[in-house]
């Protein structure tokens, strides 16, 4: 279950306690979908029925994200 991720910023995010709900934690997320980066606004869950050894890309706006198959890719470093 591989994602294409576009990376829209670089350096990282810094969190503080500003950023802990109200049980202590913080999400970040780890999926590349969330409309609230770099926490997790539970976009994940549109993904639980994908196969291993399948490249997803997820293309739309933010309410209304396509999720179609990619075939034959080749990473950028060979």
């Amino acid at each position: 279950m591989a994602r294409e991720v576009r990376h829209e910023a670089q350096g990282p995010a810094i969190l503080d306690e500003d950023d802990m709900g109200d049980d202590g934690k913080i999400f970040v997320c780890r999926c590349g979908l969330t409309d609230d980066p770099p926490f997790c606004d539970g976009s994940h869950n549109g993904t639980l029925d994908e196969e291993e050894g399948v490249v997803y890309k997820y293309e739309g706006d933010d309410d209304e994200n396509e999720r179609r198959i990619v075939e034959g890719f080749e990473f950028a470093d060979g």
